[in-house]
């Protein structure tokens, strides 16, 4: 097969089934004792919090904390001016957003509080990781199973991109470790463009019985669809830039070769793939102000330059496709950016994007995103809460929008779909191999959720 191309260019844990948010949730367990004494810990730690604050600064407490929210408040507002407006509007916004922080931290000091608020920042702090070992969910919740190989693969073969992650096949001699476990590797050397899909589909025709990809995400989802439509396992090998779906497979980022160990002794994972209109993506897909950001000519010489001079127009609705998304009877309506997910990412953090602990949910998470003022970014304080951002879950959604084409984002590769953009998931369709003996997936990160840790201090 080189020859006629050579021109081209820890274990786990039987599931649990999630909310159907896609969420994690506590569950009862052999740690209940151990959680019902770190939420206690936790609401000691807050009181702690409070009581260092009214004791050493009394009244003045209550000012402390409307300074410090307001500088956060401050923050996120220039923070959002600084991707909203141009020239000296943008370089003002920067410099308080710089300066509120500081402005807040020289204020404690000059009032001799700044122990204070350090000593109480800290016990927060420490509230906030107890709180987040209590909820914390338990291994087989979040670990995807595994399944033993009948037999390891025959005829394996390998698609490699030399250029991909900044040379790393070549850094780590991937081409050479990988023949010597019997695989056959294809180097993508150009010139010209390769058709991925139809390299692979030969493959399968010649006897493959194992495709793999040392390359980016997308490249990684264009031969993943193919292994899925033939039943066949699939290797992952992180030698992208980001590797975030190796990284939700727990795989090791740092060393690609390492993942070579899943041809002799690898362990199956059975993981769900999206579809858009046709198409397999990993990852996501993304609609809105990502998409037509990469869209752009410019994008690929000056990546920050044409963001900075595209999104000003973006978030003030001038440019791009008014987007709207639809699941069944929920709407998302007008957002800036619509983020389609194979499998919710966690809501951990201020933009509800982290990581996904499971790739195997049978379901899709959507995220929208809407932010037209200075306003509205302060209130994404609030997280999911704020209304600012919408989170849901379903197994299709339709993206529609005012424009012929929509430009989406599809594992980090750009492309324009004719409207509607229909998106779903495919359950379990894809076997991918990996190492037995990999990094793994962390502990997801539990969202604060107050209520149920009043439930689990209260609880003997």
């Amino acid at each position: 097969m080189s020859g006629r191309l050579a021109a081209a260019g820890g274990r786990g844990n039987e599931p649990v089934s999630g909310a159907d948010d896609g969420t994690t949730r506590p569950k009862a367990s052999s740690r209940a004792p151990s959680r019902a004494w770190l939420a206690r810990l936790c609401f000691a730690l807050a009181a702690l919090a409070v009581v260092v604050l009214i004791a050493a600064a009394g009244w003045r407490s209550v000012a402390m904390l409307a300074v410090a929210l307001v500088s956060g408040a401050v923050s996120l507002a220039c923070a959002y001016w600084f991707l909203a407006e141009r020239g000296v509007r943008r370089w003002l916004a920067l410099a308080v957003l710089v300066l509120s922080p500081v402005a807040v931290i020289v204020i404690f000091a000059f009032r001799g509080l700044l122990w204070v608020a350090l000593v109480s920042a800290g016990a927060w702090l420490l509230a906030g990781f107890a709180g987040r070992a209590a909820l914390a969910t338990d291994p087989g919740d979040w670990r995807m199973p595994e399944l033993p190989v009948g037999r390891p693969a025959r005829l394996p073969f390998l698609i490699m991109n030399p250029r991909s992650g900044g040379g790393k096949v070549d850094k780590f001699d991937l081409k050479r470790k990988a023949e010597a476990l019997g695989a056959e590797v294809l180097l993508i050397e150009g010139p010209g463009s390769v058709d991925i899909e139809a390299v692979a589909q030969q493959a399968v025709a010649d006897g493959a019985d194992l495709l793999g990809v040392a390359g980016g995400d997308g490249t990684q989802a264009l031969v993943a669809g193919v292994a899925a439509e033939h039943g066949l396992p699939f290797v992952v090998i992180t030698a992208g830039t980001r590797n975030h779906f190796a990284l939700d497979l727990g795989l090791d980022r740092d060393d690609p070769a390492a993942c070579l160990a899943a041809l002799t002794d690898g362990v199956d994972v059975r993981v769900d793939l999206g579809d858009i209109s046709g198409r397999t993506f990993v990852n996501n897909a993304s609609f809105g102000a990502y998409a037509e950001i990469v869209e752009s000519p410019q994008y690929r010489d000056d990546k920050v330059g044409s963001t900075l001079d595209l999104l000003p127009e973006l978030l003030a609705g001038e440019r791009g496709t008014h987007l709207r998304a639809s699941a069944g009877h929920r709407n998302v309506t007008g957002p800036q950016a619509i983020l389609v997910a194979n499998n919710p990412y966690g809501m951990g953090d201020i933009a509800g994007l982290g990581r996904r602990a499971r790739l195997d949910r049978g379901v899709l998470g959507v995220v929208g995103v809407r932010v037209r003022s200075a306003r509205e970014a302060a209130s994404l304080l609030r997280g999911a809460r704020s209304g600012r951002i919408r989170a849901i879950t379903a197994t299709e959604v339709t993206i529609d929008g005012d424009t012929p084409d929509i430009h989406v984002g599809i594992d980090g590769e750009s492309v324009s779909l004719p409207r509607p953009v229909r998106c779903s998931i495919r359950p379990g369709a894809l076997r991918v191999r990996v190492p037995r003996q990999r990094p793994g997936v962390p502990v997801p990160r539990a969202s604060m959720d107050w209520a149920r840790l009043r439930q689990l201090a209260l609880s003997t």
